[in-house]
């Protein structure tokens, strides 16, 4: 079993509006498309995403199956309006995941542990079944770094594209569990 962690499809950005509330841009239909016909994804699985509208839109275009929504796996939550320095920001809230990087943001660290126990807790009740989670950028870097034990991987961070593809392979433990991440 595996994990295959979408992040969406290109946002229509809107400056006046948070960024959980940008929708998906249209002009990037045919990027999701190509995902869809890469072979990236497994053909069997089950579905569940973030409830911000990029997300939905982009897993709405991924698969003509049923696909769950999940709040806890929504983006790192940033409250504050349009950022010069976005990027600066994030790196910053990476160096020091217990503090809010910018007013109105919620710390990194409780970002991990939430989409981390929701990816946990999904992955738990879906064993023997692929799963593909649609979300965001920051929101799986977190969950990688949550379900593999190592330190967020801030370089791949930067080189997502929209969409994009991770995969954490979920490894049998025997019968106390799975290891996820190994």
């Amino acid at each position: 079993m595996s994990l295959h962690l979408v992040r969406h499809g290109r946002p229509l950005v809107e400056p006046a509006l948070p960024a959980a509330r940008w929708e998906l841009d249209p002009a990037g239909f045919d990027d999701v498309w190509a995902l869809r016909e890469s072979g990236r994804l497994p053909r069997r699985a089950v579905w569940f995403c973030s409830p911000e509208p990029k997300a939905v839109a982009t897993a709405q275009l991924l698969t003509e199956g049923e696909v769950g929504v999940v709040d806890d796996l929504r983006e790192h939550e940033r409250g504050a309006g349009w950022l010069e320095d976005f990027a600066g920001t994030v790196e910053r809230a990476f160096a020091e995941p217990e503090q809010a990087a910018y007013d109105g943001w919620e710390p990194l660290a409780r970002c991990r542990e939430r989409v981390g126990a929701a990816v946990r807790r999904i992955a738990d009740v879906h064993r023997d079944e692929e799963v593909v989670l649609v979300g965001h950028g920051t929101a799986w870097t977190l969950a990688v770094a949550e379900l593999t034990g190592r330190p967020p991987d801030l370089e791949r961070w930067r080189e997502l594209a929209m969409p994009d593809v991770l995969e954490v392979p979920v490894v049998p433990e025997g019968p106390g569990g799975d290891r996820v991440g190994d």
